[in-house]
């Protein structure tokens, strides 16, 4: 593969994680803060959220190693198997959430039940699994620009043929400013674990996590304009009733699998990928099949309406994690990769990890992600200029 077809899979691998329900509903949370407030704490968020998800691409690009195996260089070979462990039950989770979600989209529109409808789209994950991520381009070319036109034409719908109502029913409800710049950041800092399993092909390192961060980046802003509009403009907040009224029938069914498919992929094949920094088997490829499995199991039979703790947890696990390669690999340019583990990064990630829940209950804002980056930054560098001198 030459290097710009190389950049043009990058780039359609991103638009497909973009695309997806998850984030079409998180963008209703948005509607409280009215049209004007809700775009730019979407934009403010994704600022945030997408240049992290650079460096750390650019981390891995540089390196050549996959996202888990970074960790190596900042926490040790038991850090890193600690963090791929994490990433693991993250994915998983995550894949159970965008099977939930996909299939009850679905059911809101054909009733043949959720459950059903969950199965299938495990099946099409496993499909595109076992294509591999090499072979899928060019079913990914054909399935993302039937996706593109479809989502511009629901756009079109939402934007164009609603009432033009305001919510109104909901403002005592609205989120602050800065919890909304918290929850558009949180989409990004989600793929912090995975960018780099894609990045480190590229003969390309900046470009290829530019490209991959903006493609990303303006894509999900997409996604959380499209829930947020619905909700201001067609008074409406469940995807599968948007989906309903809009009319467009078998189309929102290719909508819901595809954007579900394209990005759920992505979620567990980075799961076998991040297993392979643990053990070499069995194989990332059946761990992926493992993961999607248990995500289809967890969508048939568990709950799982509301994400916004889940992805607050999961910026409490990485953020920190980023913030001290980040440090490391662009300012210290230290290693640890030949250590067991790095207890000094070790003790620095734990206190991230408390401040960022501590800080939760706190109200920035530009969110609680930025400023809690800032400080595990600092701290990193100072620590290890101090530790370093007294060595």
């Amino acid at each position: 593969m030459n290097i710009k077809s190389k950049e043009v899979n990058m780039a359609l691998i991103w638009f497909g994680a973009g695309v997806s329900i998850a984030e079409i509903i998180t963008g209703t949370y948005f509607a409280p803060l009215g049209f004007s407030k809700g775009i730019l704490a979407i934009l403010s968020g994704h600022i945030i959220g997408c240049a992290l998800l650079f460096l750390a691409g650019s981390i891995g690009s540089f390196s050549k190693r996959s996202s888990m195996e970074t960790t190596k260089g900042s926490f040790g070979i038991l850090g890193s198997k600690f963090f791929a462990l994490l990433n693991i039950l993250q994915l998983t989770g995550w894949t159970g959430i965008m099977i939930y979600d996909g299939a009850l989209s679905i059911n809101g529109i054909f009733k043949n039940g959720a459950w059903l409808w969950a199965i299938v789209i495990g099946l099409l994950i496993a499909a595109w699994i076992l294509i591999g991520i090499k072979n899928v381009s060019k079913l990914n070319v054909a399935s993302l620009s039937a996706l593109f036109i479809l989502t511009l034409v629901l756009c079109k719908i939402i934007f164009f043929n609603g009432d033009n109502s305001v919510v109104s029913s909901t403002q005592e409800e609205a989120m602050s400013f800065g919890a909304a710049v918290e929850l558009a950041a949180a989409m990004p800092l989600s793929w912090l674990p995975l960018i780099s399993d894609y990045t480190k092909e590229s003969n390309k390192p900046v470009m290829s996590s530019l490209l991959s961060s903006l493609v990303y980046g303006a894509t999900s802003c997409w996604m959380y304009l499209i829930g947020m509009g619905a909700a201001i403009f067609t008074s409406e907040t469940d995807i599968s009733l948007i989906l309903l009224k809009s009319g467009l029938g078998w189309a929102a069914l290719v909508i819901v699998i595809l954007s579900t498919v394209t990005t759920t992929f992505l979620d567990a094949f980075s799961a076998g990928i991040s297993f392979e920094t643990i053990s070499s088997k069995p194989s990332g490829k059946t761990v992926a099949l493992i993961v999607t499995a248990l995500g289809t199991i967890g969508a048939v039979f568990l709950p799982m309406d509301n994400i916004t703790d889940f992805l607050y947890l999961i910026g409490s696990v990485f953020a920190p994690m980023i913030s001290i390669q980040i440090a490391d690999f662009f300012v210290l340019k230290n290693d640890s990769s030949a250590k067991s583990i790095d207890l000094q990064k070790a003790v620095i990630w734990i206190l991230g990890f408390a401040l960022y829940r501590i800080s939760l209950t706190w109200n920035f804002i530009l969110g609680n992600t930025l400023p809690v980056m800032l400080i595990i930054f600092a701290v990193t560098v100072a620590a290890q200029k101090i530790l370093g001198k007294k060595k």
